[in-house]
């Protein structure tokens, strides 16, 4: 784990903005936090620079661009060494369905998110991810009835205000 960037109430006050909508104008950014214009561009590209600020991305609806299924897959695994997890881990991260993958405790070894069209769509992900691994033991599918919240949005500790 990488420790915490040092972040000041400016820092803060910048990214929580950029959160909400990362098109603001920079001027607008620094009127709203008491700094000029140049002062928010140094420190957003600084951000940037230190990978606190990862991606500027345009955060889409499933539905309205044709993959309307959201389900949740808890993946069992027989051996969490990394030799034996690595085939499996890369072809996660290569598959553009798989929206968010983690490792956890408990039960499950992965839970992942995925975003299909259809669950023929779906089944043809799960041969590729899971057929022939013989380190998978199972998966439990859970197919989304109904999005009641998503976001990546991180809680900022932005204090009392600028």
């Amino acid at each position: 784990m990488t420790a915490p960037a040092a972040l000041d109430r400016f820092d803060l006050a910048i990214l929580d903005i950029l959160q909400t909508d990362n098109t603001t104008p920079q001027r607008v950014i620094a009127q709203a936090v008491n700094l000029s214009a140049p002062a928010v561009q140094r420190r957003i590209q600084r951000l940037q620079n230190t990978s606190v600020i990862r991606a500027n991305v345009a955060v889409l609806d499933p539905e309205k661009v044709g993959k309307p299924l959201t389900i949740i897959v808890e993946v069992h695994l027989e051996n969490e060494r990394p030799d034996r997890t690595a085939p499996l881990r890369a072809r996660i991260a290569a598959e553009a369905a798989v929206q968010q993958c983690y490792s956890v405790t408990g039960e499950a070894d992965y839970l992942l998110v995925v975003t299909v069209a259809s669950m023929t769509d779906y089944q043809a992900l799960t041969r590729r991810l899971f057929e022939g691994d013989d380190n998978v033991r199972w998966f439990r599918t859970s197919v989304a009835l109904e999005c009641m919240k998503t976001g990546l949005r991180v809680p900022l500790d932005t204090g009392p205000g600028i």
